[in-house]
């Protein structure tokens, strides 16, 4: 075996969009893989023979997309060939609808759309139901000629040096600048080669699903004018009748999930009335009409309802919540693990999966399963779920297991002063000698709402291979654990910094081969705010690593695409109301306390966390003679160390190797 290098991630593949066919005797799924020729990622669609296991690889392009099954042979899918590159690059908005049957060897193309399609499903063969991003500034381009089109495109061009911006929020992590532009539902006729938008012009579709005769539209969708709010609202749609109804049972409520099951609907939601933005969900179900609702799910369900275990081994997008038959499938985040769970239309709920590790996406037919999913240090695989027993049908990333030195997390736990349980974990160096002394690295994940488990963790087990013992908790604020451990709102930087610390005190004292003197912390989204607090309250460290992070809720609340709800929510003030309890929550209040020398990593187009956050922390430790660093990364979000450029990822773990090399070695 040899050691984990850091280059590692770059030839694992990462599994997404899982689709069985109508009759499941195939499986459909994205095979993302990275592409450092191009410094980008290969999306293309995989064919699983579930009869025999065999998997069959469309080769057409680059990047498929948006796959959906048409009948027992023929999927639909998005496709953008090489030759698209340039459309692209001038900013023209399109998207390609392809066709393919099973047995053939290429796809035909079905029909393009003027659009930038992100979902789409099929009503018949005429007629197709989509969402896709509505700019007004593009509202004419549709009815140009070529010669037309070509003009509009030039003029916006010129246009990129400035913005007009007249709503909150005007951009978009990942997404850019968003003024005025939504995603809205439309219908298309092949024959006639219409689309129809279904929705206004200010309102935001978030998911929509198609009643098993094809009659209805069921929508998730916030509107707004000026700001916008945290609220949802549930809209109906009659295909034949073109009549839109907003059914929402509740108001100032958020509906993360909704769906058609039997002759009601079935939904999941909060009123967020009891722990905020980050209240666990409950299930309901309602008449068509939105009458006549009721709560389904038990009041001790207390768990989330999508999937926060965390690993940077994953790329792309999937369902972690759907219907089959007389059942609502979903996924819940419990403790260090993520599980597949069902429930039917009168609240009896089952727990389908057992086994610790992540459930990353799932499909279900005619009460079939199949899920890509983290086990133990295995990287993604598919697996068939058959009488609660996992059966791993693909060996996509098996090598690492084979070939590589891994370090397998050890557990650790303690009770604080009011008896809460905290978890944690310590990966011990891949080549650990007895009676040798170690420098150690404490992990703070993101969120706060997040957790860690036992999943592979590539930025961990590299730094473990590179002679690092690595050592993590989920603290009060992490998910899985139920709402009350959940809710830190008005309390970063205590409690949770209390727990990280006595964790930190239970790690050196149980390990002692850790040389105490060499210590490092690092962490990004909440756990770069977490590491910029740790700094400037505690020298312990000796070198500190701030990814993505938050120094000052003051200037976050004015400039982050959710700052103005979230730090309101999470920090329980505004500047107007409570301006000292921002700043003393704020890690560069406290910057002239700091000592650890200080490596800041942020992307240029984090609207989530926006780079001035990491410039006035830096800024401050220089002022106050601290050493410091900022590495900032040009066109990257706040999404660099997961879905980043491959080259930009590289760069990323050399600059943090780097770092904990000169400072702890």
């Amino acid at each position: 075996m040899e050691k984990l290098f850091l280059e590692d991630f770059t030839k694992y593949k990462y599994l997404s969009s899982l689709k069985f066919s109508p009759t499941a005797s195939h499986t459909a799924f994205i095979c993302n893989e990275v592409d450092l020729e191009d410094n980008s990622y290969k999306s293309q669609i995989n064919l699983l023979d579930n009869n025999d296991n065999t998997i069959k690889k469309l080769k057409n392009s680059k990047h498929q997309s948006n796959l959906v099954w048409k009948d027992y042979e023929t999927f639909i899918f998005c496709e953008d060939f090489q030759e698209d590159k340039k459309r692209r690059e001038k900013g023209e908005p399109f998207t390609r609808i392809c066709e393919m049957k099973i047995e053939d060897e290429n796809p035909k193309e079905l029909f393009e759309i003027p659009l930038n399609i992100s979902s789409i499903k099929i009503i018949d063969d005429e007629n197709f139901i989509f969402l896709a991003s509505f700019d007004p500034a593009f509202s004419e381009f549709p009815n140009l000629d070529a010669e037309g089109k070509d003009e509009l495109l030039d003029s916006l061009k010129e246009e990129k040096d400035y913005e007009i911006l007249d709503e909150i929020p005007f951009w978009s992590n990942g997404e850019g600048f968003t003024n005025k532009k939504r995603t809205k539902l439309y219908l298309y006729n092949i024959a006639e080669e219409i689309y129809l938008p279904i929705t206004d012009d200010f309102t935001d579709v978030y998911s929509f699903e198609l009643d098993k005769d094809k009659e209805n539209i069921l929508m998730i969708t916030n509107s707004f004018i000026d700001k916008k709010y945290t609220f949802t609202d549930l809209q109906i749609y009659n295909i034949e009748k073109d009549f839109l109804l907003k059914i929402s049972p509740f108001e100032g409520f958020d509906y993360s999930y909704a769906n058609f099951l039997e002759d009601k609907i079935i939904f999941i939601g909060s009123d967020m009335k009891d722990f905020g933005l980050n209240q666990n969900p409950h299930f309901y179900s309602c008449d068509l009409d939105g009458f006549r609702v009721k709560k389904i799910s038990s009041d001790r369900f207390d768990f989330s309802t999508t999937n926060s275990i965390g690993s940077d081994s994953r790329y792309g997008s999937d369902s972690t919540t759907l219907v089959d038959e007389s059942f609502l499938y979903f996924v819940t985040t419990e403790g260090d693990s993520s599980f597949i769970n069902r429930i039917d239309i009168n609240g009896k709920m089952e727990k389908l999966t057992n086994k610790k590790g992540s459930i990353d996406g799932f499909d279900v037919k005619n009460r079939n399963i199949e899920f890509i999913g983290l086990r133990s240090l295995r990287l993604q695989e598919i697996y068939l779920l058959k009488d609660k027993r996992e059966i791993q049908l693909t060996n996509f990333n098996q090598w690492v297991m084979i070939d590589k030195t891994l370090s397998i997390p050890e557990k650790l736990t303690f009770r604080t002063e009011d008896a809460t349980l905290i978890e944690g974990w310590v990966l011990k160096p891949t080549n650990f000698k007895l009676g040798k002394d170690y420098p150690a690295i404490l992990n703070i994940h993101g969120g706060p709402k997040t957790a860690f488990g036992e999943v592979f963790f590539h930025e961990m087990q590299y730094l473990a291979n590179e002679g690092f013992v690595v050592f993590f908790c989920n603290p009060r604020g992490s998910d899985g654990r139920g709402n009350k451990f959940a809710d830190i709102r008005g309390k970063y930087g205590t409690i949770d910094y209390e727990d990280i610390m006595e964790f930190t005190d239970l790690v050196l004292e149980k390990y002692h081969f850790i040389d105490k003197d060499r210590l490092g912390v690092m962490g990004g989204s909440y756990g770069g705010f977490m590491t910029n607090w740790i700094i400037g309250h505690t020298g312990r460290f000796k070198a500190a690593i701030s990814e993505r992070s938050i120094s000052n809720w003051i200037s976050k609340f004015g400039t982050t695409d959710i700052g103005y709800y979230f730090v309101d929510d999470q920090i329980a003030a505004t500047p107007w109301n409570d301006f000292n309890q921002l700043w003393n929550s704020s890690p560069m209040k406290y910057a002239d306390k700091v000592t650890t020398p200080t490596l800041f990593i942020h992307s240029e187009e984090d609207y989530r966390c926006w780079l001035p956050e990491g410039i006035q922390m830096f800024t401050s430790l220089k002022y106050h003679g601290v050493e410091s660093r900022l590495c900032m990364f040009r066109g990257e979000n706040h999404e660099l160390s997961r879905s980043g450029k491959p080259k930009h990822r590289i760069r990323r773990l050399v600059e943090i190797k780097n770092w904990f090399e000169k400072y702890l070695k």
